[in-house]
């Protein structure tokens, strides 16, 4: 069985989405518990994996018995483990909030959210270039219907430029994976990424632009600016815990940039090396301070929300942008950070919703909730986001400008005046929301928010920092395999038919 344990956060998700489909028409208190009972194994199952890649050994399985670079292969190192860790810590959080009355609102939420899962780990997973572009295509096809859970015209407006510029992206990701392979005649990515590195000369222009157009398509898929603008809107219309859930959605474009241009790009892609690095630079500090605006007019708490993930975004890719295994140290740290913490606060979000009556969480209306336990959870998850100590957000942020050195002078003063920014914002927001005008009365049609999922995610941000010494540790290995990968080619390209 442990031979085989690589394929099942693909197969898990799949097999349950496809029974919770089949007994769509069944009540929900039979498709509730078997969602979380899904959830949970599927975090079992990552949690075995991270335990086996931490080792550091990259573990191939071979599909349909056909030995790279021929077959279809899955690929596990410590990179795609952490990736399938975070994904399915944030599924258990999700499914018990939708199973508080959200998922009445819409059909099918527990089966979309399997398939969402199926999409996303395979994406983790795949060594393939072209898999790449089908789990995209499942994870994308499966968060259209959860963007409009509910319905809504906000949720309509919002989701048909979410729709119309991924499937822009999806035809221009098919043609550059069409343009490598006529180049390299492969799909693995690993046999790519060689193949690439001694291309003759006269091919090098072609591969260049076929590489831009994967870089174009990751960028818009993590939001990045100017291809990002579908997010705020999205994020800020969806229902609270689907919010929430969205919040990997934008990491899966920067874990491509990070993994395909790590592999097919890197220092070690000859005439190919960089390419479009000094690019992203400049367009992750303008998305930097297009958050920062962006927060600073927000006039809704999920609104905020939505342009601080625009912020981390920028901040993420200004980190892989200088290159060095510590700035990407401190690039995945805050990825894992922002991803926990975003959720945490959309799920705050949703519980400020349904307990403020019509204002809902705008900040238009001085109406407070006179709710302790809120209020403290809204202030933990603000702090961290923010930046401040003693929680993650400042360790994150402490290890990026670590990395950047004063010789990044305008990377330092932006993402100082980010946090700044943060700080002004959240602060209007609290009081707000908590502080000034008349307790609020919820509506009695509202749907109920637990805030038993909240307290579930925001105690990682302190986990994170008294865990730090290990997880650093990790994520510095991580970092040095995605800086020189000839290790994990080696792997893939010696695998044998066989399962593994």
């Amino acid at each position: 069985m442990s031979a085989h344990l690589l394929i099942l956060p693909i197969l898990l998700p799949l097999l349950a989405g496809a029974v919770l489909l089949l007994f769509s028409g069944a009540r929900l208190a039979w498709k509730r518990p078997l969602n979380l009972f899904a959830c949970v194994l599927l975090l079992g199952v990552a949690l075995a994996l991270l335990v086996k890649a931490a080792g550091g050994e990259t573990q191939v399985y071979v599909l349909g018995d056909w030995a790279p670079p021929f077959g279809i292969v899955l690929v596990l190192d410590r990179f795609s483990a952490l990736l399938l860790v975070v994904t399915a810590v944030l599924a258990v959080p999700v499914t018990l909030a939708m199973s508080a009355g959200t998922d009445r609102t819409g059909q099918n939420f527990h089966a979309l959210l399997q398939f969402q899962l199926m999409g996303l780990n395979g994406a983790f997973l795949t060594g393939d270039l072209f898999n790449l572009f089908v789990f995209f295509e499942v994870l994308l096809i499966a968060s259209y219907a959860l963007l409009v859970f509910g319905g809504g015209r906000a949720r309509v407006a919002a989701s048909m430029h979410y729709v119309f510029l991924n499937l822009v992206g999806s035809a221009v990701f098919i043609i550059a994976v069409g343009l490598l392979y006529g180049l390299t005649g492969t799909l693995n990515m690993a046999d790519m990424a060689q193949r690439l590195a001694t291309l003759p000369a006269e091919d090098v222009a072609l591969a260049r632009a076929a590489g831009l157009l994967l870089l174009l398509v990751f960028a818009m898929k993590a939001a990045l600016l100017p291809l990002g603008m579908w997010l705020p809107a999205a994020y800020a219309s969806a229902a609270a815990p689907i919010a929430a859930l969205f919040a990997i959605m934008s990491k899966v474009g920067i874990y491509a940039i990070f993994r395909v241009h790590g592999l097919l790009f890197g220092d070690h892609a000859g005439a190919l090396a960089g390419l479009g690095q000094t690019l992203i630079w400049w367009l992750a500090l303008g998305t930097l301070v297009l958050g920062v605006c962006g927060m600073l007019g927000a006039r809704s708490l999920r609104s905020l929300l939505a342009w601080q993930v625009m912020v981390s975004v920028g901040t993420l890719l200004a980190g892989w942008s200088l290159g060095t295994a510590a700035a990407w140290r401190g690039a995945l740290f805050y990825l894992v950070h922002s991803t926990w913490l975003t959720a945490a606060m959309f799920l705050v979000a949703g519980v400020v919703v349904s307990r403020r009556g019509i204002a809902e969480d705008g900040f238009m209306i001085s109406q407070r909730i006179a709710s302790p336990a809120v209020g403290l959870a809204f202030l933990a998850g603000a702090v961290a986001l923010i930046g401040l100590p003693p929680l993650s957000g400042f360790v994150g942020k402490a290890l990026l400008l670590q990395a950047a050195g004063t010789a990044e002078a305008l990377f330092w003063i932006l993402l100082l005046v980010a946090g700044l920014a943060a700080l002004l914002a959240f602060t209007r927001a609290g009081s707000t929301l908590f502080w000034r005008g008349e307790p609020s009365t919820p509506r009695s049609s509202a749907v109920p928010m637990p805030m038993a999922p909240v307290w579930m995610l925001l105690p990682l941000s302190l986990l994170l920092v008294l865990a730090g010494d290990p997880i650093l540790t990790y994520l510095g290995a991580t970092a040095e395999v995605l800086k020189t990968p000839q290790a994990l080619i080696d792997a893939v390209l010696g695998a044998r038919a066989g399962g593994s």
